[in-house]
């Protein structure tokens, strides 16, 4: 997998080419970004934004970007609306008349359709373009995008900085931090370390969230500890190469489902009951001692709307008696 750490830059006369990070308020157009396939000019700030990722698009939404469609999956499933927009951020996409561009598969003539000036694909996971870039960047100029090993606050302030959106990034992650700081003060976590996964009832396995992962960041600044795999462990890579997840099936679910609770991301109360209903992990003692715990089905993907609702859901969970 390519290698997607995107770098900023601006072209300012008589400076030439500095790091955005430093300068990121007083930034002015043209802004000149690098990412793995090479430079893009973005002349001004983009005003038509394409994501062919589902999982970008709550995050371009929550900086007020001014994204016009997007990629989608399944429509109606446990994660999607009706669109096959994420539930977390469903009605904020419709409000602002956030077209659907395909369901699924990647179409170039569909993102051509929309006109746009920006375009963002995502390097890994299953709503990634990735094959499409070629055909992508003759349309407009188009930037990958790497989320499997950012926490969701950087992926938002990488967008910010790519769209001009860089106050409105800096703002939502202000907000989440004092919700953040005012939860922990009223909490008591339970028994560490715990083991964050999204589990699949069908196939009998599971994708654990590592500490690199934007879900696995999210459980460290709520004060959590992630459970380590044992090292005997060999874990599949039919996915490809992540940071983010290791997949685990067969023999070696139960051994690592070594935390002392578990907690099922994209879920509900059925799928916490078909866990602990599974006999090859009864005798798990997260099983054991009922903390197994679900946190809703639109907890998939990560962004600043999903994040607030694990918060609060924590924040009910384990509030200090």
């Amino acid at each position: 997998m390519l290698s997607t750490q995107v770098k900023f830059f601006l072209t300012i006369p008589a400076l030439g080419l500095l790091a955005l990070g430093s300068l990121a308020h007083a930034a002015d157009w043209p802004r000149t970004v690098a990412d793995s396939r090479g430079t893009h000019t973005l002349e001004q700030a983009p005003q038509r934004i394409v994501s062919t990722s589902v999982t970008l698009t709550g995050s371009l939404l929550a900086i007020d970007a001014p994204v016009i469609a997007s990629g989608a999956t399944s429509p109606g499933n446990r994660m999607a609306d009706s669109q096959g927009f994420l539930r977390q951020w469903g009605e904020v996409a419709k409000a602002r008349n956030v077209q659907r561009l395909y369901i699924g598969e990647a179409s170039a003539e569909a993102v051509a359709a929309q006109m746009p000036d920006l375009i963002l694909i995502s390097a890994t996971g299953g709503d990634s373009a990735l094959a499409l870039y070629d055909q992508l960047s003759a349309i407009a100029p188009t930037l990958i995008i790497n989320y499997d090993d950012k926490s969701w606050q950087q992926l938002l302030t990488q967008l910010g900085q790519i769209t001009g959106h860089e106050k409105q990034a800096a703002e939502r992650i202000a907000r989440f931090d004092k919700q953040l700081s005012e939860a922990k003060q009223h909490m008591t976590l339970p028994p560490q370390p715990v083991t964050a996964l999204v589990y699949t009832a069908a196939s009998r396995s599971a994708n654990l969230w590592t500490t690199e992962s934007a879900q696995g960041k999210l459980f460290q600044q709520l004060g959590f500890t992630l459970s380590t795999l044992p090292p005997a462990i060999h874990t599949s890579q039919s996915m490809g190469k992540r940071h983010d997840i290791v997949q685990l099936g067969g023999e070696n679910l139960a051994a690592g489902l070594n935390g002392e609770s578990l907690f099922l991301f994209a879920s509900d109360e059925k799928d916490s009951v078909a866990l602990e209903t599974n006999p090859l992990l009864a005798h798990l003692p997260a099983v054991q001692k009922k903390q197994v715990y679900a946190l809703g089905t639109e907890t998939f993907r990560l962004d600043y709307y999903s994040a607030t609702q694990i918060l609060e859901r924590m924040s009910k969970l384990f509030a200090s008696k």
